[in-house]
């Protein structure tokens, strides 16, 4: 057993080392930053100071936070919505048909991001033909504004991250042994209790890793507030790339990353607690104990 536990740490050696050098180690830096002072024409001055982080407390940046954590917790609870039922329907594809489904799910990444942005930029034009579509049914007055706006950058954010939600639920859901739910049928569950009872829980996993590539992307998104916002929806990665380039504050624009990245690490938290409770879950129904290997 140790001889195992000893290939198996050499074998982790590699990804362990590509975490704390590109992951750790930026992060360390990133807070270290953040403790400086900022010199005239973007340098860092010496000694160490929480000017950066007081100047958080300025009262332009609640509005700024609240309006990336709402508008990232929409977009990854509209992706969860339209996911899941994507990735049901896909993985009951015939095998002929599916592999076609998800090459059309991941064909907009053929397509670079900002020129899909730019799309949408010009699909949402006050003089585009979806607002004159919408004008002529009468779903919309001469005057609406589809642009600019928040409704413009969940729209975009959606659109963005969508895939990124149904390919990890579609392969838990894959991984699904869709018996279980014609037994619980015959059980007399619905339909719809079949699904929530046992194919949610089933693909659960699936869902929290779904979760975690929306929310924390969609936290640090910039070139689509950026492009389809306009300068009244900023969001947080806005504000740290106005710092660090136009500004050249880059204490100013750690401080911002480092909060950012304190935010982040709160699903992550949530995620590590609950798969460490299924582990112990999973140990004591096969009467293991805890940290006991048997």
């Amino acid at each position: 057993m140790k001889t195992r536990q000893w290939i198996e740490s050499v074998l982790s050696l590699p990804s362990f080392g590509w975490l704390v050098l590109f992951f750790a180690v930026p992060t360390v830096l990133v807070f270290a930053l953040s403790f400086k002072s900022a010199e005239y024409g973007g340098t860092l001055g010496t000694g160490w100071t929480l000017e950066a982080w007081r100047h958080l407390a300025n009262p332009a940046y609640p509005p700024i936070i609240w309006r990336t954590v709402w508008l990232s917790l929409a977009c990854t609870a509209l992706c969860l919505l339209f996911g899941v039922p994507v990735a049901y329907w896909i993985a009951r594809l015939d095998p002929r048909w599916r592999h076609r489904v998800l090459l059309l799910v991941i064909l907009p990444f053929w397509t670079n991001f900002l020129i899909r942005i730019f799309a949408w930029r010009t699909l949402l034009h006050p003089d585009g033909h979806l607002k004159n579509l919408l004008v002529h049914f009468g779903w919309a007055e001469p005057n609406t504004q589809l642009l600019y706006n928040n409704g413009a950058i969940l729209l975009v954010l959606f659109y963005t991250y969508l895939p990124f939600a149904i390919l990890p639920i579609y392969a838990a859901a894959e991984k699904f042994d869709f018996t279980l739910l014609d037994a619980a049928r015959d059980l007399g569950a619905t339909k719809w209790e079949a699904f929530r009872k046992v194919f949610l829980p089933g693909v659960r996993i699936g869902m929290l890793t779904a979760v975690l590539i929306v929310f924390i992307p969609a936290l640090g998104s910039y070139a689509i507030p950026a492009v389809v916002g306009g300068p009244s929806s900023e969001m947080i990665g806005s504000k740290i790339v106005q710092r660090a380039t136009l500004d050249r504050n880059i204490p100013h624009a750690a401080a911002l990353g480092a909060f950012l990245t304190l935010v982040i690490f709160i699903p992550l938290g949530i995620a590590a607690f609950l798969r460490w409770r299924d582990r112990r879950v999973t140990r004591r129904s096969h009467g293991l104990t805890p940290g006991v290997t048997p």
